[in-house]
């Protein structure tokens, strides 16, 4: 039996507990992976430490170097990469090869910033008692960082947590989703490969449950940096403590569309933003918020778009949503689309599961309390919902615990500049939908989507301690 062993100073460790990794799509076992147990985490983070002296030491220009090294192995691999994403998650070929070009943008971007760590001078004769002193800041690495990572984008979610960290100078303790470990072995052995230190990188496999205060609690962990639910984050940093957090965590993405938009250049985007990997993505669009005037039309030309998209194997070229994560999430939708029809809901098309598969479902007659609005729905689940007045449907859109993305479609720059103060969210994408994200703008949300920001340049500022130094030049 081939076993995956854990990744820890360097080298795969062969556990005797594991467990079987099975395709969201068949179901059949692919791969045989070992758990961590609370020692192996200790010995990671041992690791990471002893590395972060290495590390720590390293010139900026190394660190990018060893990124540079990892975007050209990367390349190199791209559709091997991708084929393991296809297995793994259950994700779509054509997506699969989109998210390695996003993990290669990641990690140039990476390189690029590491050469970009700024400190500043203080005029420090601006107050009185200043005079005759030079004042100047510079960032310094933290030391050990916790990744914890989701299924839904293993190689690139993986590299917003690990490329801004080594380009930093710190070190990393990854814990995969336990759906998606090879994604995260395989990028461990790629930057050994590229020369990156051993230990600077340790990849333990398992239960988060089990493992998470081990990884969490221990004073040596100097970062957290997370992604998944947002109960699980509101846990990790009440146990955090003073120690420096970030948290990317749910959604549930709203688009307004004003009736001036030409819906001709606009449906098909929108169908990629709600149904795009079967909708599980943080930022997938999850509610949209037509003007009366146009929600017909706008509701018709959807449901006709959404009818050509091709349900399947994930493997095939031509497919386009395949396999939800689990059995489980699987049963969990379904149970809510169920729920919303006997409270009133329409079901567009859609709604029944088939085998692995939910289809992508459209609701009409959708209502704030159900909970395919409320909460996150994470699968290929959107609901269409008429508005009379633009501030209408800001409220509409506000109503909500969850503010990570939202998007707006108009031709009016001033409703535009309106609804963008307006609207209670990290970021707000106008003239695009919500799941609009480049791996180098600021991403994160408010309220209970999260807290601190991804995007490489401000993920290092989160990675770094800034040191104030000042000097008087006479006695």
């Amino acid at each position: 039996m081939n076993i995956k062993g854990l990744f820890i100073n360097g080298k795969p460790v062969i556990k005797q507990r594991t467990y079987d990794l099975r395709s969201p799509y068949h179901g059949g076992t692919i791969a045989t992976i070992s758990m961590a147990d609370q020692e192996d985490v200790n010995r990671a983070i041992d690791g990471a430490q002893a590395a972060f002296e290495v590390m720590k030491e390293m010139h900026a220009y190394q660190r990018s170097e060893i990124l540079l090294r990892v975007v050209r192995i990367f390349e190199e691999r791209k559709e091997e990469l991708a084929r393991v994403l296809v297995q793994e998650a259950g994700k779509p070929i054509r997506n699969a090869r989109g998210e390695i070009d996003r993990t290669i943008a990641t990690y140039q971007l990476a390189a690029e910033e590491a050469k970009r760590i700024y400190g500043e001078t203080i005029p420090m004769d601006a107050a009185p008692g200043g005079e005759n002193r030079i004042g100047f800041t510079w960032r310094e690495p933290l030391g050990v960082v916790v990744a914890i990572s989701p299924f839904n984008f293993p190689f690139n979610l993986v590299a917003h947590k690990l490329g801004p960290a080594i380009a930093a100078g710190n070190t990393v303790v990854l814990k995969p989703a336990e759906q998606t470990p090879l994604s995260a072995y395989l990028t461990a052995e790629i930057f050994q490969q590229a020369g990156l230190p051993d230990g600077a990188v340790q990849v333990v496999s398992g239960s988060g449950r089990e493992l998470s205060d081990a990884l969490i609690l221990d004073p040596r962990v100097k970062k957290i940096t997370f992604t998944g639910s947002s109960q699980v984050g509101k846990a990790i940093k009440a146990k955090a403590g003073l120690r420096k957090v970030t948290l990317e965590l749910g959604s549930n993405s709203g688009l307004i569309v004003e009736p001036d938009v030409p819906l001709e250049k606009v449906i098909q985007r929108c169908v990629e933003g709600a149904f795009s990997f079967a909708g599980q993505v943080c930022i997938s669009l999850q509610r949209i918020y037509v003007h009366e005037s146009i929600y017909e039309d706008f509701s018709k030309r959807f449901i006709e778009r959404t009818k050509q998209l091709k349900v399947g194997d994930p493997s095939e070229e031509t497919t386009d949503i395949s396999a939800m994560i689990t059995p489980r999430e699987l049963e969990r939708i379904e149970s809510w689309v169920t729920e919303a029809v006997k409270q009133g809901a329409k079901i567009g098309i859609g709604g029944a599961r088939n085998g692995t598969i939910f289809p992508p479902t459209v609701l009409l007659n959708v209502t704030r309390d159900m909970a395919v609005s409320c909460q996150e729905t994470f699968a290929p689940v959107v609901s269409i919902v008429p508005y009379k007045e633009q501030d209408e449907a800001i409220n509409m859109v506000n109503d909500s615990v969850y503010g990570l993305n939202v998007g707006i479609y108009t031709q009016n720059i001033m409703n535009a500049l309106h609804a963008a103060r307006k609207l209670e969210s990290g970021g707000v994408i106008i003239n695009d939908i919500p799941t609009f994200r480049l791996d180098h703008m600021p991403y994160g949300g408010v309220k209970e989507s999260g807290y601190g920001r991804e995007g490489i340049k401000y993920a290092v500022e989160e990675m770094t301690e800034l040191k104030f130094v000042t000097m008087k030049t006479t006695f």
